[in-house]
């Protein structure tokens, strides 16, 4: 039986419209009531929903924390409280400028509830485990200090970068000297390379010193804190698990890093935010590097090369998803917010919005915690987001592909905004938004309907209001959807669409003056775009299934292969057609067809009377043989190098004793 629901809505001290009867039906609540104060004077409401039987829903984000600490309270004194969820409907619907139309604003209130009610995806958990084994670089006077502040809490090896004064060292932790040259892993796993390192030698009386310099040396570590104050050992530090940088200069920066150092001991959960499907990767075949798009991109280098494919390391890899947002084979998805799940949440929200508003709307991606402390920050202090504009949270701004941008759009979007606010989210995005204004360009279509803005751009009003694409089934994955979706809003979906060099769609051409159709590029296609014909010597080519990898282009001998980029939307892009064939030669032998009438040809074209071995009519007759002739010819020929002569009477006694 399906539980009950409550959904609680507060005006905020009057400050928000509220349509109870609309929100109800969009939060599929069977029961509603309204308040003023939800975290005030009306927060008795609250606790009669949690002390209740059915499922709760309060349409408040800022006080989400304070009926968490309610409901515990509740669970402590009854033992028994309701299930409950929190979720903004204020800051990013009901909060806007004075000439907001509530109409809209309702139709987001309701779009946003409606997708809060879709199911949230399984993501899959992994345990780390950290000893509390901890390594500080740095010079010594910051070194140390360093080292006193979490000596308590972890096992600390101080290496020092300088040739600082040497000090008695502390019982609590260990003393050594070098510099550092390489660095991997994350919490629980660091591999560290030095040169020139040398330990403490604390034996003897006198002056202390260390020991002979080693040229290479090895350490591994759980958790790894930097105060060189240089570089940082990686790149995106901050995403980097266990890794602590800190600018020792900084006051009280060491103190700070050293709270949260001394808390990486014991049993971690992580969450393996990605999948990969090793099959589908088209990174390289027989040693020809073909697509590294998720090496380019991924901000923590926990992509690495394996061959035939890529591999990614969960300890590094950081949830960002700009490796899933560039993959043309879906080899990696994503398990937390994966596309399928973005694309429901579009489809859900426009469809909402449209029912209640007559109108279609806008969609703002933004990544979780900047995005929505900019958007909370708009709604008290200015104009808040447009009635039209719904905005739509994502862990990561990373995680924004053209595919995204494009199924916005196919669903009925009047303009995809995406929020970066900082140079690094705006670099993130750049190239997938190139490509997705590509696609529009292409469509005839202003490439201004995708836009990445700043925070002051949260109450324009739409731009582009009377150009709206008719919503389209979202069936299929990335590239389904994406031609698509683009079809839809191309007036001439027949021409295709030329994209930008590096684009994950397009063409292969083929010079038929120097292909010998060895089809190479057929065997080692990773995505089966390129195939062979059954009965004749012939390349054919799917355009749908070409990644633009560069794998025939590399691998052909004859340098025949060329890239086209490019997006095809008729239907001719779905078959396999032939890109070049010829007729096969026919053994003069035996009259069945082996190899390429072009290249038999050319063969004996070049070998006749111009070598020696070819003077002869008959060898130049073995050229034109398939094999099993050609076996047979040279067995019953004249000169047969397998020839014996003609075979010696079988002796018997009687030859012996006539003898």
């Amino acid at each position: 039986m399906t539980a009950q629901r409550t959904l609680l809505l507060c005006s905020c001290d009057k400050t928000q419209k509220i349509q109870p009867d609309i929100l109800q039906k969009a939060a599929s609540a069977d029961q509603v009531e309204t308040v003023d104060q939800l975290c005030g004077s009306d927060m008795q409401a609250a606790a009669a929903a949690l002390g209740g039987d059915n499922d709760v829903i309060f349409a408040c984000g800022q006080q989400s924390q304070l009926f968490e600490r309610l409901a515990e309270e509740i669970d402590v004194a009854t033992g028994n409280v309701a299930p409950f969820a929190s979720i903004d409907i204020r800051d990013r619907a009901g909060w806007g400028s004075a000439n907001a139309n509530s109409k809209r604003q309702t139709a987001k209130q309701a779009a946003l509830l409606v997708a809060s009610q879709l199911p949230p995806p399984i993501t899959p958990i992994k345990n780390i485990v950290s000893d509390g084994v901890c390594c500080i670089i740095g010079p010594t006077e910051y070194a140390l200090k360093m080292a006193e502040l979490v000596k308590d809490e972890l096992g600390v090896t101080c290496v020092f970068t300088d040739a600082g004064p040497i000090t008695f060292p502390s019982a609590a932790y260990s003393i050594a000297r070098g510099q550092l040259e390489s660095a991997k892993g994350a919490l629980g796993c660091f591999e560290l390379e030095f040169t020139e390192l040398q330990t403490l030698n604390q034996s003897g009386r006198g002056t202390l010193g260390y020991g002979p310099a080693q040229a290479k040396a090895g350490s591994e570590c759980d958790v790894f804190i930097d105060v060189r104050g240089g570089a940082p050992a990686f790149p995106s530090h901050q995403k980097r698990n266990g890794y602590f940088w800190a600018d020792p200069t900084k006051a009280g920066e060491l103190e700070r890093i050293a709270l949260t150092a001394r808390e990486r001991v014991g049993e971690f959960e992580k969450t393996v935010y990605f999948k990969l499907e090793e099959s589908l990767c088209a990174h390289s075949r027989a040693k020809q590097e073909g697509c590294s798009r998720c090496l380019e991109v991924c901000p923590t280098e926990a992509i690495f090369s394996a061959g035939d494919h890529v591999q990614i390391d969960s300890n590094i890899c950081a949830g960002c998803g700009s490796c899933a947002a560039v993959c043309p084979t879906s080899a990696v998805t994503m398990t937390e917010t994966p596309f399928e799940g973005i694309t429901q949440a579009l489809k859900t929200m426009a469809s909402q919005y449209r029912e209640i508003a007559n109108d279609s709307p806008r969609i703002l991606f933004h990544s979780q915690e900047i995005g929505y402390q900019s958007i909370a920050h708009s709604a008290r202090f200015d104009e808040g987001v447009a009635d039209d504009l719904i905005p739509l949270a994502l862990e990561h701004i990373d995680r924004i592909g053209h595919a995204e941008i494009i199924a916005a759009l196919g669903t009925g979007y009047k303009e995809v905004l995406i929020l970066a606010d900082t140079p690094e989210d705006r670099d993130a995005v750049a190239a997938e938004v190139a490509l997705a204004q590509a696609m529009l360009a292409g469509s005839q279509q202003d490439t201004q309907r995708i836009r990445i803005i700043d925070k002051s751009e949260f109450s324009a009003p739409a731009t582009f209001s009377d150009t709206v694409s008719e919503p389209v089934l979202l069936v299929g994955g990335r590239r389904d959807i994406t031609r698509v979706a683009v079809a839809a809003m191309n007036p001439e979906p027949e021409t295709p669409i030329v994209l930008p060099k590096g684009a994950p769609y397009g063409a292969v051409q083929i010079n038929a003056d120097t292909c010998t159709l060895c089809l190479a590029c057929v065997s080692l296609c990773p995505t089966g775009a390129l195939g062979d014909h059954p009965d004749r010597p012939e390349v054919q080519f799917t355009e749908n299934a070409c990644v633009q990898c560069g794998i025939c282009e590399s691998t052909c001998p004859e340098t025949a292969m060329s890239l086209m980029p490019r997006l095809e939307l008729s239907k001719s892009a779905l078959s396999p057609r032939a890109l070049h064939g010829e007729d096969p030669f026919e053994c003069v032998g035996c009259g069945v067809p082996f190899g390429v009438a072009s290249t038999i040809n050319r063969i004996v074209e070049k070998l006749e009377n111009n070598h020696w071995m070819y003077t002869n009519a008959d060898n130049i007759q073995l050229v034109k043989m398939c094999d099993d002739c050609r076996v047979k010819a040279q067995y019953h020929g004249e000169k047969s190098p397998m020839a014996m002569g003609e075979r010696p009477r079988v002796r018997t006694s009687d030859d012996y004793l006539d003898s």
